[in-house]
Parts: structure tokens; C-alpha cells; sequence
């Protein structure tokens, strides 16, 4: 399905609003006054842009989230990735979740239990640029690793407790290694 949004872009306008017959309802939420016109699906990953971001080697990301799916043996069904501001993502905070505060991500696992994946992750671009300079990251890395954190998150990976969120931040950190090439998995300290 290929949506014209007014003040949205993409790389290829494609709203998996379902797959498998689902109401996507975050979506519906987010973006109004869209028509939806049918198209051959070639990717399981998508990227929407509410507020502008630079995002590069998408294609290369897209394939390299997909084959993650794979090495934790899930299936992806789709996955929509939308950036967006603070604002959006604070409502979306507020309605879905009953939190009132800022986050840089908010993943939502739309399929039934033991169904292909599908999901949809939120995130904020100002958050991330925050957080980049807070920790003293590069832009690119912490976008990264705010992607893989979602990903991580729909593959069953938690971040509740200490040791989980220790486990979370060195596979975010082995996943932009791999995507990066920078380094090997052996170089990555825990």
C-alpha cells in the first residue's frame, strides 16, 4: 500500500496499515488525510519521516534489520520505523502507554503471539539528539542504536532490570559494529 501524506515522507511512501487483515490503529492516530493505493510489497522494513532526519544507507539498513530477524530466528512480517518529535511521541506516550514523559523509543508489537512479526517503532528525533550530545556520541551511532533498540525489543530482548538492560546495550552495541563494519564482535567490551 503506498501512502500520500501531506508533510510525511519516505524513501518509498509505503504504510503497512495491515498485512494480515489488522487495524493498525497508532498509525491511523498519527497520520490523517492519507490515500492508500495498492503496490507490490519489496521490503519488510520501512522508514517514515515526520520531522526531518539523515538517514543513509537505508537500503543496507533495511536488509541488515531483516537478516537480524533472521540470526534471532523470528520472522518479520513488516516494520515501520517513524521519526518524529518530542511533541508526537510525548501524545503517543500519553495515550498508548498512560506515561506522561519524554522517550527517545517507543516500540509497539502489533502480531498475534507466535505470528510473523509486525510492529511499529517511534522515534524521536530530539530525543536522540539529546541523548547524542549528552553522551558525547555521534549522531549516527545513537540514531543506530535507538533502530536497534527497537529491533531488539520485537526479537524479545527486555531492558526492565540491570542485567537486561547491560545485555540490551552490548547487543545495540554489537548490531552498529556488524551494520558499521567499524569493528569485529570480539573488539566489543561488555
Amino acid at each position: 500500500m503506498i501512502a500520500f501524506c501531506p508533510g510525511l515522507s519516505s524513501d518509498s511512501f509505503l504504510v503497512i496499515l495491515s498485512v494480515s487483515g489488522k487495524t493498525n490503529i497508532v498509525l491511523y492516530g498519527l497520520f490523517t488525510n492519507f490515500e492508500i493505493m495498492t503496490l507490490s510489497i519489496k521490503s519488510k522494513v520501512y522508514f517514515f519521516f515526520k520531522t526531518p532526519v539523515s538517514l543513509r544507507d537505508r537500503t543496507k539498513l533495511k536488509k541488515f534489520i531483516e537478516a537480524t530477524f533472521r540470526k534471532e530466528k523470528k520472522k518479520l512480517q513488516s516494520l515501520n520505523f517513524i521519526f518524529c518529535t518530542d511533541k508526537d511521541l510525548l501524545e503517543i506516550n500519553r495515550q498508548y502507554l498512560k506515561h506522561d514523559f519524554y522517550t527517545d523509543i517507543i516500540t509497539f508489537e502489533l502480531s498475534e503471539k507466535g505470528a510473523p512479526i509486525e510492529g511499529e517503532v517511534y522515534i524521536s528525533i530530539d530525543r536522540v539528539r539529546d541523548n547524542s550530545k549528552k553522551l558525547k556520541e555521534p549522531l549516527w551511532r545513537e540514531l543506530l542504536r535507538v533502530i536497534f533498540h527497537g529491533v531488539l525489543h520485537l526479537s524479545g530482548y527486555g531492558d526492565k532490570g540491570k542485567k537486561e538492560r547491560k545485555e540490551m546495550r552490548k547487543s545495540e552495541d554489537l548490531l552498529i559494529a556488524d551494520f558499521r563494519g567499524d569493528i569485529s564482535r570480539d573488539t566489543v567490551s561488555t
